[in-house]
């Protein structure tokens, strides 16, 4: 951005809606010179959208026109003047700051804030989930023979859960952590009409694309489920279903990045089990109750 811009009438004010600011937040490192100075600019003065015609923010912003409509389409608006009109909408609008730990914190303030920054980032996660991949990822995991979930460190981990859950109700189901493994279950395994789940946050994890590129050969659906719509892997997916987490701690590690990847899968298999009806309950049924030889 030019930091020698004039920023036309400062005093009017007004705050970028947050479903566009998680958005943005998704979008950031991953879009072009141009689209990127357009971002900076709404994001540190959002009241210049506001001010005069689309030609006028374009100039501010060091961008073209084209630019600009560019980036409210790929935000999910028609054009240029929907987006502003959400913008006008908000403000005056408190703005979420998102939670903010720091080293003076007492222990139950961080308890507290670790807490309200994962439900924040479930709240919206819904908000930004896209209804027709959600059922269209849905629908894929119903007609699907097997399915594989993989990812890797503590990604590895949602994917654990994620079979197990499936594999209670008598679904074929198979995980795996190491890269070679997952390309051999994508190879061996996986056919047409089935179905691989992949969890990345970053959606740049390298390792897990020799195992997508596998899957889709062998005719499988990929489902990815990732922090950023415009990262690498999702060229390489079917269907992507959208996380929407970015409160960090001070260490800038995220906060609780993988619950929200947890209720995603939580929901879609809540969905399975109702649409698979009586069958899969008996099924769950008898799964639990052998289950209860382990327990005390």
């Amino acid at each position: 951005m030019n930091l020698n811009m004039k920023i036309a009438n400062p005093t009017r004010k007004a705050t970028v809606p947050h479903q566009v600011r998680l958005k943005l937040q998704a979008m950031q490192g991953r879009l072009r010179a141009a689209e990127q100075r357009a971002v900076d600019l709404l994001l540190r003065h959002p009241e210049t959208i506001l001010q005069g015609p689309i030609s006028a923010f374009a100039q501010q912003a060091g961008c073209s026109p084209a630019t600009a409509v560019r980036l409210a389409r790929t935000l999910g608006y028609a054009g240029f003047p929907e987006m502003r009109q959400d913008f006008h909408h908000e403000t005056g609008e408190p703005l979420y700051e998102g939670v903010r730990i720091s080293r003076a914190d007492d222990i139950h303030s961080i308890a507290r804030k670790i807490f309200e920054a994962s439900a924040q980032g479930l709240q919206d996660t819904i908000r930004l989930l896209n209804p027709l991949a959600y059922e269209q990822a849905l629908h894929a995991l119903l007609e699907a023979q097997r399915i594989a979930f993989i990812g890797l460190g503590d990604a590895a981990v949602v994917a654990r859960e994620a079979c197990l859950k499936f594999l209670r109700i008598g679904v074929t189901a198979f995980d795996a952590s190491d890269p070679d493994v997952q390309i051999i279950l994508a190879a061996a395994q996986l056919r047409r009409k089935d179905v691989l789940v992949v969890f990345s946050h970053s959606g740049a994890t390298r390792p897990l694309l020799p195992a997508i590129r596998r899957a889709r050969q062998s005719g499988a659906t990929v489902v990815l489920i990732t922090n950023f719509p415009k990262s690498p892997l999702v060229r390489h997916a079917d269907l992507v279903l959208e996380t929407a987490v970015f409160q960090e701690h001070i260490n800038r590690e995220v906060i609780a990045k993988r619950v929200a990847e947890l209720c995603l899968i939580e929901s879609l298999y809540a969905n399975y089990l109702v649409r698979r009806g009586a069958e899969a309950q008996r099924q769950l049924a008898a799964t639990n109750a052998s289950l209860t030889a382990n327990k005390m």
